[in-house]
């Protein structure tokens, strides 16, 4: 695999190091020694998908307070989305700042997200599943969420037309330092 650190602090963006020949490819998505060797938590707890039917759909900005805190490992399986994760971690130099990186079926990037990073994503076509890997198990007392929109973080979606969200993402307060 190869790991790319990207301008927030402990958040990787992995590629599988693809083995080709005449049948196609075969590549390595996880691997508890590599992520160890780099300091990664690669204490996996539980697995999910989220398939989203229409282009513009946005999920997030979503995380879980400590001691609950989780690790997410990110790739999307079918179709494509702009993965998108805020430092929410008041210490970090980087605190409010965000990065954006797109994920699809084709280019099989996965996008490392530590503990304290609120995450969310928008589908950029139809039919699109997400496929999360978690270090924490969800518990509804610890769940906290950002609203995507919110101008203390700027972010640049790809599209805010037409939109697709839960009211609950809408509907988050603004934030405040």
């Amino acid at each position: 695999m190869i790991f790319t650190e990207t301008k927030l602090e402990s958040v990787w963006i992995i590629e599988p190091e693809q083995l080709t020949d005449n049948r196609g490819f075969f590549a390595r998505t996880w691997c508890q020694r590599e992520f160890d060797d780099r300091g990664l938590n690669s204490a996996l707890v539980q697995c999910n998908i989220s398939f989203n039917s229409k282009s513009g759909t946005l999920r997030g900005m979503h995380y879980q307070l400590p001691p609950h805190g989780e690790t997410k490992l990110v790739r999307c399986t079918q179709g494509a989305i702009y993965d998108v994760i805020i430092d929410m971690r008041p210490t970090s130099p980087t605190f409010t700042q965000w990065v954006g990186v797109e994920l699809t079926a084709e280019n099989h990037r996965m996008l490392y997200i530590p503990e304290g990073f609120a995450h969310g994503f928008q589908t950029l076509v139809d039919q699109t599943e997400v496929f999360y890997q978690m270090s924490e198990f969800y518990y509804p007392e610890s769940a906290r969420g950002v609203r995507w929109n919110d101008p203390a973080f700027g972010i640049k979606w790809p599209t805010t037309n037409p939109l697709i969200i839960s009211d609950k993402d809408n509907s988050y307060a603004d934030f405040v330092k």
